[in-house]
């Protein structure tokens, strides 16, 4: 079943409101921190920002696999969705630092250039223990482990287990939160992480470019590996990291039980299940306020999805990657919080017009060719659970 654009515009009002809060986060850290921190201390803004994400990632990740019904496809579409503003970011965030005027994550200079380059050209630095260029990207980590445990359990054909799934992850947080309270791969160390991000490399490879019995083997392969990464890696510790991991997979439970693949009772106890050990999990009050409130605001936007949203908050949803990678790039460069705002939607707009929608483009073309005509034994995997 295609997506209907119209349908989804209540995930782009979702993002249209994350990407702005997120920035707000760290500006009024930056431009107003008295008045932020009496905010921060009830609600921290920026966390649930990046939990409305995981929520909107959760909902519509494997629905873009499942319609593809191809895993050559699906990493195209994700590689030109992301590669292109990255690089342009990062790009920028190296220029403005060497003229003194953005700084990057601390720890980044006493790392190997090439781990720090494999790390965060894969987007997966917060995983494996090295610093980020940019500090928000540390988000992008939890997304791509999210993908390879989706393309893994697409290619053995237990997709539709979502809810299963965010269940057993959010119970394991508990006790996994007591035992590994902070990540056990260290990027300073280099050599455990440097082998996990050249073996996520080679998985995706070779799922992109085998067939039949390999191609499924490396995306379990990679599915594990993403598990893993979120186990040992988290620097927040295994427990919140997994609960992150629950939250996406919930998010997927919501739309299985929208498109009758599952009951809505089983979909429910999901999110319950990982709200409530997020809650247990929380080392602050605010960052279970913080999940509490976005699973809250995720319902209420589900609830009213048939609903018109103004087009002006879809588009700051479509640009809302844009503002969200490059908001901390502005922070040493404006003057006050509302100048930082203006400066910011200027910018988001370009980037998207000039750099996301070109490659996006692109990767919707070549997805297409990709998917077209061998869909065949992974299409109908994409059937099993009704979406194709």
């Amino acid at each position: 079943m295609a997506a209907n654009p119209t349908r989804l515009a209540w995930l782009d009002a979702l993002r249209g409101i994350a990407a702005p809060a997120v920035a707000l986060h760290h500006s009024a850290w930056t431009f107003v921190p008295a008045v932020w921190a009496e905010v921060d201390r009830r609600v921290d803004v920026g966390t649930w920002g990046v939990f409305v994400f995981f929520l909107v990632s959760g909902y519509i990740i494997p629905a873009s696999l499942e319609r593809r019904g191809d895993l050559r496809a699906f990493w195209t579409g994700r590689a030109f969705r992301l590669v292109p503003l990255l690089l342009a970011a990062l790009a920028l965030a190296l220029l403005l630092a060497y003229a003194g005027v953005f700084e990057t994550s601390p720890g980044l200079d006493s790392r190997p250039p090439p781990l720090v380059a494999l790390a965060n050209l894969t987007m997966l630095q917060e995983l494996l223990g090295v610093p980020s260029v940019i500090n928000v990207m540390w988000t992008l980590s939890y997304e791509m482990a999210f993908y390879l445990m989706t393309a893994g359990l697409f290619a053995v054909r237990q997709a539709h287990r979502s809810a299963p799934i965010a269940v057993i992850l959010a119970v394991a947080a508990v006790p996994l939160g007591l035992l590994l309270p902070r990540a056990t791969i260290n990027g300073r160390a280099g050599l455990a992480a440097a082998l996990m991000g050249v073996a996520v490399v080679l998985v995706i490879v070779v799922t992109m470019l085998a067939n039949g019995r390999l191609r499924r083997a490396a995306a379990v392969i990679g599915g594990l590996l993403g598990l893993a990464l979120v186990i040992l890696g988290s620097r927040i510790g295994a427990g919140q990291g997994l609960i992150i991991a629950a939250t996406m997979f919930a998010g997927t439970a919501v739309y299985r039980a929208e498109q009758g693949t599952m009951r809505r009772g089983p979909a429910v106890a999901a999110l319950l299940t990982v709200l409530a050990c997020g809650v247990l999990v929380a080392r602050e009050p605010a960052w279970a306020a913080a999940v509490l409130l976005a699973a809250g605001v995720f319902v209420l936007a589900f609830t009213l999805r048939r609903r018109r949203f103004p087009r002006w908050l879809a588009h700051l949803g479509v640009i809302s990657f844009s503002l969200y990678l490059l908001h901390p790039l502005l922070l040493r460069i404006v003057p006050n919080l509302v100048v930082f705002f203006l400066v910011l939607l200027v910018l988001g707009h370009v980037a998207y017009r000039f750099v996301e929608a070109p490659g996006r483009r692109l990767g919707r073309r070549l997805s297409a060719r990709l998917a077209g005509p061998s869909r065949g034994e992974e299409a109908r995997a994409g059937r099993e659970v009704g979406v194709t």
